[in-house]
């Protein structure tokens, strides 16, 4: 059975708070949506912070964005509603998109480093590849243009350059663990920065843990990519940031890694070496 309208609008408000007591977003940033019927979309208005959302402050649109019933309080929809549209036209299963500014994933963002696979179970099983946008004008056309490419079939999460994050999913509360998950991996890969070290899994985990995501009933096209399944290919730049580069990755194929071998040596030893000189002019 159908949620009723009153509680879809009481839970967005619920999310909101949680999005805000989480510090995913400042002020009146970010802005959410459920897909309530084939033409409708439920979202969240404009000008109004995430922690003060009300039921009746939400407005509901149609595809096309135009706001098509008053809202009690006279709220007019989040002007950037038009990217939640682009999201449910693409993928007509997603029924929610959350639009947020994690702050750690937004770093990596910002960077424009991509997140980096192979790394994390929880990341790999429910997030999977987390691809980024290139940049583009928030509320302008271009930005839903800038972020459909990269939407496949089972993609959940995307990072938009200089800007943010969209989680969507089959339900407004899937979608937050999405972007809860999401800055919390992030969050996690800048604390192995301060450590100065990062392990990958290696081929045959990574592709064992695959296999568990399928019995789960998540695909991941990575699974079939290669004999060993695929991981990492975009890894290179956030191993780089590193004083010593852990691995180096090459990859035959869409999204995957068929090879890899140890950083380069001398650059280990080059890395001590400066280490030991800094130290000795202390």
């Amino acid at each position: 059975m159908d949620t009723p309208l009153w509680q879809l609008k009481k839970q967005m408000a619920q999310i909101g708070h949680r999005i805000w007591q989480k510090g995913f977003c400042a002020g009146n940033e970010g802005n959410h949506s459920v897909r309530i019927s084939e033409d409708r979309v439920l979202c969240t208005p404009t000008g109004i912070s995430k922690g003060f959302l009300e039921a009746d402050d939400m407005c509901i649109v149609d595809m096309d964005g135009n706001q098509v019933e008053p809202n009690p309080k006279g709220r007019k929809r989040t002007s950037e509603v038009l990217v939640h549209l682009a999201v449910y036209k693409k993928r007509p299963d997603v029924k929610a998109v959350i639009h947020s500014h994690p702050p750690h994933a937004t770093a990596f963002a910002i960077a424009q480093i991509p997140l980096p696979e192979g790394i994390h179970p929880e990341a790999e099983v429910f997030l999977g590849k987390v691809r980024t946008a290139p940049y583009a004008t928030p509320s302008k056309p271009e930005l839903p243009d800038s972020i459909i490419p990269l939407i496949g079939p089972e993609t959940n999460t995307v990072l938009m350059a200089n800007h943010g994050s969209l989680s969507f999913s089959f339900d407004l509360t899937d979608t937050y663990y999405k972007l809860e998950i999401l800055d919390a991996y992030c969050r996690v890969l800048l604390l192995t920065k301060q450590l100065g070290s990062v392990k990958q899994l290696d081929q045959k985990q990574m592709t064992d843990l695959l296999e568990v995501k399928k019995n789960f009933g998540l695909p991941d096209e990575r699974l079939s990519c290669a004999p060993t399944g695929c991981v990492g290919s975009e890894n290179q730049p956030f191993l780089a940031s590193f004083p010593v580069n852990p691995t180096t990755a090459s990859c035959d194929c869409d999204g995957g890694v068929t090879s890899t071998s140890e950083g380069n040596f001398e650059a280990m030893v080059q890395a001590i070496t400066d280490q030991i000189v800094t130290s000795m002019g202390r």
